[in-house]
């Protein structure tokens, strides 16, 4: 079955809608921890971050929201995904052991080059514009799977696959078995489906948020929409 990943923004209703998501059939439930500056988000991510830090949404609380989201969901992986100043302010080892005694089962952190902090087991990502050096060095270090950036440039739902994607997906089966989940980009049932076919899971951001913005059934109802597609 392929794996089906929701991002959400951290927020004071974010562990009913992570459980909205799991109902509609989410495997893997990400939780952006807001950033002043994220350089990798399209608009839509961009704007819920800025809600949520104008919401008091700094460390502590996204941690708090954390522990929260892990007793609705308690068999559901939780990974947050921020920015590396984050960690730098608060301690990287600190920032683990805080997550991990939370929930959290790994990180993504979108601009920690996989060199660096090699004790912090993390999810690494890769984009078309990665070497063949780095696709290795990250599929060698990742913790569970390998993020697939689709495209070159920020967050956001797209029309179509890139074509970048599949000479991607290649050259990373070719050096690694770890399992690869495609994000950025993925909107719609459709595309889901295309990039299922390639991958062995796929990440919805910014068209997740924006389902959330309309509430947990909402939500519920878009996911469920990603798994029939997947599961078909």
């Amino acid at each position: 079955m392929k794996k089906l990943v929701i991002y959400l923004m951290a927020g004071p209703e974010t562990p009913g809608l992570a459980r909205a998501a799991v109902e509609g059939g989410a495997d893997i439930i990400e939780l952006g921890f807001p950033f002043s500056d994220p350089l990798a988000e399209g608009p839509v991510i961009r704007r819920a971050s800025e809600r949520a830090l104008v919401g008091g949404m700094r460390t502590r609380a996204c941690l708090d929201m954390l522990a929260r989201t892990r007793e609705l969901v308690p068999e559901t992986p939780l990974v947050p995904m921020t920015y590396a100043a984050i960690l730098e302010a608060y301690g990287y080892e600190r920032f683990a052991a805080d997550a991990r005694e939370r929930g959290a089962s790994s990180f993504i952190l979108v601009d920690l080059p996989v060199s660096e902090q090699p004790a912090l087991r993390r999810i690494q990502l890769v984009a078309p514009t990665s070497t063949e050096e780095r696709i290795r060095a990250a599929a060698d270090a990742t913790d569970g799977w390998l993020y697939l950036v689709s495209v070159t440039g920020t967050t956001g739902a797209r029309a179509e696959l890139s074509p970048a994607l599949p000479p991607l997906v290649q050259r990373v089966r070719a050096v690694s078995d770890v399992p690869v989940y495609v994000g950025f980009g993925i909107s719609t049932p459709e595309l889901a489906r295309a990039a299922g076919d390639l991958a062995d899971g796929v990440v919805v951001g910014s068209r997740a948020v924006e389902a959330a913005e309309a509430g947990a059934d909402a939500l519920r109802d878009y996911v469920a929409s990603l798994r029939t597609a997947l599961d078909t």
